[in-house]
């Protein structure tokens, strides 16, 4: 992701009302699987949901004041790319850098600081594995302050979506992905992690409930038990090593200089990928429907 530079001071505001500009996206800029994909991953997720666990979600997005999405469960899964958009600061919490090299958990999250009280204060250097565990614990308590557990609701909805995108938990010298340049037939170019944020889950289709319902009626009941099971580390884990088998390749190149001309995908490379990222979707459907039923099962 681009965000990988070092983050201003922390100055999130819990403001009633607190609405971000719009800003226009550069070609540099990715959000992880697009807001389409957090989307898919949000609706095959509600899908699964209890109606007890439902009805909680959506009383808890109903009481939201901050009018920067629709107070929905798949508006409210994007909600945290749209918060960072002036909030870059938070840029940090949307993934985690295991470097195929070498890969070391506790570089990859800045050596896992403490988090503050509330867990949206901070800190500013914190990576997504703990990022989504703080914003558990507090969706969990009943006693946390309700705006604090709005907000923590909708990080989680986005962090569970984030943790699967592979290119979110792995790194080659190469900020995730976004400095690899690849060929996308005549003029047109692109960066691998923008690839997999947006040009494989357009390859799914253009409707992102339709494209939940396809995938959800794909799950089996074999697959959906397999599946429910894990934490934020597992899961990270997990996906690095979807990066290492399916998102790089033998050759790929490495780093960041600027010069590098695009280069081409491998012969087969967006067919099994595109297959990557839909399973990956499916697994982060089905484990935010379980997360949440752990998360909200008391209060």
């Amino acid at each position: 992701m681009s965000d990988r530079n070092e983050p201003k001071r922390l100055r999130i505001e819990l403001i009633a009302g607190a609405c971000g500009a719009a800003l226009v996206m550069t070609p540099q800029t990715s959000h992880a699987w697009g807001y389409e994909g957090h989307r898919i991953v949000a609706a095959i997720a509600r899908s699964y949901l209890a109606p007890a666990v439902k009805a909680k979600v959506d009383a808890l997005l109903a009481a939201d004041t901050d009018m920067l999405e629709p107070h929905d469960i798949l508006s409210a899964a994007t909600w945290a790319d749209s918060f960072r958009r002036d909030h870059r600061e938070t840029a940090p919490w949307h993934f985690v850098d295991i470097e195929l090299a070498k890969p070391d958990l506790d570089t990859a999250c800045f050596g896992h600081p403490p988090s503050a009280f509330p867990a949206s204060a901070g800190p500013e250097r914190a990576c997504l594995i703990d990022r989504l565990e703080a914003f558990e614990a507090e969706l969990a308590d009943p006693a946390t302050p309700q705006a604090e557990r709005i907000v923590a609701l909708k990080f989680v909805l986005h962090f569970v979506g984030d943790i699967h995108q592979p290119l979110h938990a792995s790194d080659d010298d190469d900020h995730g992905g976004n400095c690899v340049r690849i060929a996308l037939g005549g003029a047109r170019t692109t960066n691998l992690h923008s690839h997999w944020d947006t040009g494989l889950i357009t390859a799914l289709g253009t409707d992102p409930e339709a494209i939940a319902a396809q995938l959800r009626s794909q799950i089996t009941k074999g697959q959906q038990k397999a599946w429910m099971a894990g934490d934020a580390r597992a899961w990270a884990l997990e996906s690095f090593e979807v990066a290492k088998a399916a998102a790089y390749w033998p050759g790929a190149p490495r780093g960041c200089a600027g010069d590098t001309a695009p280069v081409n995908l491998p012969l087969g490379y967006d067919a099994a990928a595109k297959a990557v990222v839909a399973q990956q979707l499916e697994k982060a459907g089905v484990r935010l429907a379980w997360l949440l039923g752990s998360l909200l099962a008391t209060g």
